[in-house]
């Protein structure tokens, strides 16, 4: 029978689609190959965001640029992002979720190539612009496509992946920094950038070969095709069925509502408000919490320490990328079996005692570089471990269907401007305050952050994305 209200061929019996035991296991990978698949696009997120940490030694001295500019040049695709971020939900309803990840990882090429190719201050501002729409377009669609692909039995680790995949850049980032640290001042940053333009167009085949989103299909009266989609990447047909049905029932009931940002931000119902009131706050204390200035400045934090020789600085970061890789993937065999809010709850305070370390190892002069850099360990660890790649998943899967897109730009953008003032500061207010100063701030965030979801956020493991409103209107 056909679905209601469908444009596509008329959907099979549910008897027509019952597969093998053993065919059905082995397409119960297909949500696994295309979170992956979309994920795989923040590897250039991560790769372009945090290769400035090592390539700003080299670029200040070839360029002969101030600190400030080199501050502002750190921190500014964090501004530039902005406008692509707050783009990204439309581009997302209009094109397709699938249609954006092919849009940024085209936008991710050129800044690559701009990027190495820069002989001036005003040449890589402009490059890190180009840069920006692909990293903001990749940071908006990416969890998006995660959450509403994936079954809830699996949506945990699913949408974990793509903070595994941003500090997979990261890390890349580091060991770039280290490998052609040895190269010629004036060529050594351009390979750095220039090694990031070939994954993009490799990125861009598999995003060709994945499906599209489910949800977007209904949202496009497109019933027959979502339900294709479904039937792959559903735990079982009857599951896919009854996941089609939701869809269609929501989108109907959302459809009612008005406009998107009317809906959200204008006359927002109390679950609605509640909504963005866990997804802006998560976002905001995720970067106020000093994570960009680690990322960004660890080599200036290990030189405070006491690190005279800049291999061993750039040793000591590449270290960091390291144990920010592995602690997240504790993160995603976790999500689903612990959930969401416990993971948080430790993150959290681990983050806070963390940083109030950090700022210990620097203000006493006895302590040894090691310490510093134990402690920041820690930071990441207990950062990846929750903080990091349980922020996107639980802010993606409690946004409402026809607000998800637009509403994760919303989350997103506040997020960009946190870590824009967090990085663009950093250097100035640790002139100001001190640096051990600053991160005993960074600490006492971290520390709020953790109260803040103690006392706003429900658990959400298991739930369907569809149950979420009732979630949250209690």
């Amino acid at each position: 029978m056909a679905r209601n209200g469908a444009t596509a061929a008329p959907l099979l019996p549910l008897a027509a689609v019952v597969m093998p035991e053993d065919t059905m296991r082995r397409r119960n990978m297909f949500p696994f190959v295309c979170a992956t698949l979309a994920s795989m696009t923040t590897i250039l997120v991560g790769y372009n965001l945090a290769l400035m940490s090592g390539a700003q030694l080299f670029i200040q001295e070839d360029l002969g640029l101030s600190g400030v500019q080199v501050e502002v040049l750190t921190g500014s695709m964090n501004l530039f992002m902005l406008v692509s971020i707050l783009a990204a939900g439309w581009v997302a309803d209009m094109v397709g979720r699938r249609g954006t990840l092919l849009l940024a990882n085209a936008f991710l090429m050129a800044g690559a190539i701009a990027m190495s190719a820069g002989g001036s201050y005003a040449a890589l501002m402009a490059a890190r612009s180009i840069t920006s729409i692909g990293v903001g377009f990749a940071r908006v669609v990416a969890p998006v496509y995660n959450a509403e692909i994936s079954p809830a039995s699996t949506r945990g680790v699913l949408s974990s992946l793509l903070d595994m995949f941003v500090n997979v850049g990261i890390l890349l980032s580091y060991l770039s920094n280290y490998i052609f640290a040895g190269l010629p001042v004036h060529l050594g940053w351009r390979v750095m950038f220039a090694a990031g333009a070939l994954p993009p167009a490799f990125l861009a085949a598999g995003v060709l070969a994945m499906p599209e989103s489910p949800r977007w299909l209904v949202m496009r009266g497109r019933h027959g095709e979502a339900h294709t989609v479904l039937v792959r990447t559903s735990d079982t047909p009857a599951e896919a069925d009854l996941r089609l049905e939701e869809m269609i029932s929501l989108a109907a009931t959302q459809a009612d509502c008005g406009g998107v940002w009317k809906e959200m931000l204008v006359r927002p119902t109390k679950s609605v408000r509640r909504v963005l009131v866990c997804v802006l706050g998560l976002h905001f204390f995720q970067q106020a919490a000093g994570n960009e200035a680690i990322v960004l400045y660890s080599p200036l934090v290990f030189e405070k320490a006491g690190m005279a020789w800049t291999g061993a600085v750039l040793g000591a970061t590449v270290t960091v990328g390291v144990v920010k890789t592995c602690f997240i993937l504790v993160a995603t065999l976790l999500s689903d079996r612990v959930g969401r809010r416990p993971l948080l709850l430790a993150s959290t305070a681990g983050v806070a005692a963390a940083l109030a370390a950090v700022s210990l190892t620097l203000c006493v002069d006895a302590v040894s570089p090691a310490a510093c850099v134990a402690s920041v360990l820690a930071f990441v660890a207990a950062f990846s471990v929750g903080f990091g790649p349980v922020v996107p998943t639980y802010t993606s899967e409690i946004m409402p269907l026809q607000l998800r897109a637009q509403g994760t730009s919303l989350g997103l953008a506040v997020n960009r401007v946190t870590c824009a003032l967090v990085t663009m500061t950093f250097i100035s207010l640790a002139d100001a305050i001190t640096m051990p100063g600053c991160f005993f701030l960074y600490a006492g965030v971290a520390a709020v952050a953790c109260a803040f979801v103690y006392v706003q956020l429900p658990e959400t493991s298991g739930r369907s994305l569809e149950d979420m409103d009732v979630l949250f209107a209690k």
